[in-house]
């Protein structure tokens, strides 16, 4: 069932950076933002859950990740930041009627995503080994 689960988070990490590499092409930078959030979101779930934990909120995630995770040196220090700048960029895009958004920001947040994605999935095939 936890495999099963985990399995699921990380197909859904797969599917929402899909997305947001086809919305780089229309030039949506909020919503490759959003995406790109959703499925490191997704990726951290998969990983919490495999170390025993879920969160049951975005903020929770945050504090869970860096706890479970980066205070016990299994992830850089770097992901933690990450993370919670994603989420700040993605309330942005999703939230205020001005964006600071651009094609910059939404290029970076993809391929860092993109990189906790595979660091996220290498940890977990590590795990299972």
């Amino acid at each position: 069932m936890q495999q099963d689960l985990i399995a699921g988070y990380l197909t859904k990490a797969r599917a929402k950076l899909r997305v947001a590499r086809e919305l780089v092409r229309q030039h949506e930078w909020d919503d490759v933002v959003s995406r790109a959030y959703y499925a490191a979101f997704h990726a951290a779930q998969a990983v919490l859950l495999a170390e025993g934990h879920q969160a049951e909120t975005h903020r929770g995630l945050l504090t869970l990740f860096s706890l479970v995770l980066v205070k016990t040196g299994k992830f850089e220090k770097k992901w933690g930041k990450f993370l919670a700048n994603l989420k700040d960029d993605r309330e942005a895009g999703d939230y205020e009627a001005l964006s600071y958004l651009d094609d910059q920001t939404a290029s970076r947040a993809l391929a860092e995503t993109e990189a906790f994605v595979k660091e996220v999935e290498k940890f977990l095939d590590q795990q299972s080994q």
